[in-house]
């Protein structure tokens, strides 16, 4: 078995702006990185099977995330060398404050909505 060492900002730091760079599968996910500008929000996602983890590298992100069962979206602001873990079944969106790179873990699949809420659609 061969070992591979990755550096993940670097990793981003060589892509284009927004490109998402896949670091290798995590089970029946992957990880990977991007970096970006300032901008968002993105779209929505969600993981009806794993939790995920949001590393921010670089920068300041803002997560909002949407509890499963309803009600006001939380936001957290996660600045450089920080983590956030979002919940499994959770919708969230993120909005770069400032250039920021990002290390994801995602673990399972991912389901995508521009909805303004999309936990009525689902």
């Amino acid at each position: 078995m061969k070992l591979q060492v990755l550096n993940p900002h670097q990793t981003a730091m060589d892509s284009k702006e927004m490109e998402f760079r896949d670091l290798g599968s995590f089970d029946d996910g992957g990880a990977g990185v991007f970096w970006s500008n300032e901008g968002g929000p993105s779209p929505w996602e969600m993981h009806p099977d794993c939790d995920e983890l949001l590393h921010v590298m670089e920068g300041e992100i803002d997560i909002e995330v949407l509890p499963k069962e309803g009600g006001e979206a939380s936001v957290a602001t996660v600045g450089p060398g920080c983590f956030l873990v979002v919940p499994r079944g959770c919708w969230h969106r993120q909005t770069i404050r400032k250039k920021s790179s990002e290390f994801y873990v995602t673990p399972g699949k991912t389901l995508h909505s521009s909805a303004d809420d999309p936990r009525v659609n689902v």
